[in-house]
């Protein structure tokens, strides 16, 4: 059973940081892209960032030079450091995953993000 739990959310200030994780387990096959996706109440879910196993990189423009991601591919872990957070990253959280040889996506539950004063 395949399980992706994410931890690290909460409530900020502007100009805050806060350090989401998230850990896969279970997935029959190597995970080749780890990423974070987020969705403000009405609007479509977007990219925030993405790593490979390689770890090249890829980051919405409007969190390039604030939010960085990493990942352990060791225990299949993605973090996403956010700093000099905004009111507009408020969102729903959510770590993505992508197999290598057989290409699955897989979701986590989401985890709520709130920057405000």
């Amino acid at each position: 059973q395949v399980q992706l739990v994410e931890s690290g959310g909460g409530l900020v200030q502007p100009g805050g940081s806060l350090r989401l994780s998230c850990a896969a387990s279970g997935t029959p096959f190597s995970i080749d892209v780890m990423g974070w996706y987020r969705q403000a109440p009405g609007k479509e879910r977007e990219l925030v960032a993405s790593i490979t196993r390689g770890d090249s990189t890829n980051y919405a423009d409007s969190v390039k030079g604030r939010f960085t991601i990493s990942r352990l591919n060791a225990k299949n872990t993605v973090y996403l450091q956010m700093n000099s957070l905004k009111p507009e990253d408020t969102a729903v959280y959510y770590c993505n995953v992508v197999t290598a040889i057989i290409v699955v996506t897989y979701w986590g539950q989401g985890t709520q993000v709130t920057v405000s004063s």
